[in-house]
């Protein structure tokens, strides 16, 4: 399997620049804000939405350099992405993501609260600096759409009688949005054509969705050591994801388990098996493969170049990561 960060070879200069520009963006106001910055930005994390930003943008971009507001679009990608993930951990009590300490576990939950929210500010600041209402439009109706997705995850939990096109929605909010409105404002500032435009957004959307759909395969398929987290998390905390909802159609006693919280000892063990013995799982697969593909289709607008090559390979490295 590919590393991811190995297919952002033509944007991988720009990822570094990213990097370092975030860290004095972010925590040259206070050193509590530093030290917040240091542990979010510094090493780690695969970028791969400001990564996709700066590969539409490049490959939009053949004739000339992209610009001081392609590179900035990244960064506020960047930050909305990690203002969504601080105040994430906190609603999650999550100590742990991805096998690093949250903010709010080294800083508590006060610290952890305004961080994000600084950081919403922030990238809202910047956004504004780029004096493009329709690009300040797309993003901020994204920091809606998280917050929705978030209320809508809520409002959900264990309510095993939601549809796949309620959880697919949902997954539209809290992922997809970020990929796809950065995508279409990466157009837009490389000002292509509308057809064009449309085209990046909607990669971004399909992209967005698949690679959700991954995520939550993964809660059920892979090791603790992987996800940096128990595996069954989401399931446990009353999240149906994509598994769970197939599952639920071809074992009726799934249901019996969720509607009572998992309150009786090995209900959750009991549920998580029931989910390996239906066809949830690869049904999940199929779906995730469906998104994937139709983001694909809607790059054959782009003439070929490196940077279109790699929008690709990050698409069907989404997938592999289930194998």
């Amino acid at each position: 399997m590919t590393p991811a960060t190995s297919m952002f070879t033509p944007v991988e200069a720009d990822l570094r620049l990213l990097a370092d520009n975030l860290k004095q963006l972010v925590g040259n106001r206070h050193p509590i804000l530093f030290a917040a910055a240091e542990h979010l930005f510094g090493a780690g994390g695969k970028r791969i939405r400001p990564a996709i930003v700066l590969l539409i943008s490049r490959a939009t971009m053949l004739a000339q350099d992209i610009t001081p507001r392609h590179r900035r679009l990244a960064e506020i990608t960047e930050m909305i992405h990690t203002a969504s993930l601080v105040h994430d951990d906190v609603v999650d009590e999550s100590d742990v993501r991805r096998g690093v300490p949250t903010v709010h576990s080294l800083f508590g939950n006060r610290i952890a609260i305004l961080a994000g929210d600084f950081l919403f500010a922030q990238s809202s600041w910047y956004l504004a600096n780029l004096d493009n209402l329709e690009v300040v439009k797309l993003l901020s109706e994204v920091i809606m759409d998280l917050a929705t997705g978030e209320i809508q995850q809520g409002l959900n939990s264990f309510d095993a009688t939601i549809s796949i096109e309620t959880y697919l929605q949902k997954s539209y909010y809290k992922t997809a949005s970020l990929i796809a409105n950065s995508s279409k404002a990466a157009g837009l500032l490389s000002e292509v054509s509308r057809e064009t435009v449309e085209h990046m957004y909607n990669y971004g959307r399909h992209f967005g969705i698949a690679f959700q759909i991954v995520d939550d395969i993964l809660d059920f398929t892979s090791t603790t050591d992987t996800l940096g987290k128990p595996v069954g998390s989401d399931l446990k905390s009353g999240n149906l994801t994509a598994p769970v909802l197939f599952a639920l159609a071809e074992k009726p006693s799934l249901e019996v388990l969720i509607k009572r919280v998992f309150a009786q000892e090995g209900d959750l063990e009991q549920a998580l098996e029931l989910i390996q013995d239906s066809q949830g799982i690869q049904q999940a697969r199929e779906l995730a493969a469906h998104h994937a593909k139709l983001a694909i289709e809607h790059l054959a607008v782009l003439p070929p170049s490196e940077s279109h090559q790699a929008l690709i390979n990050i698409a069907e490295y989404t997938l592999s990561r289930l194998y």
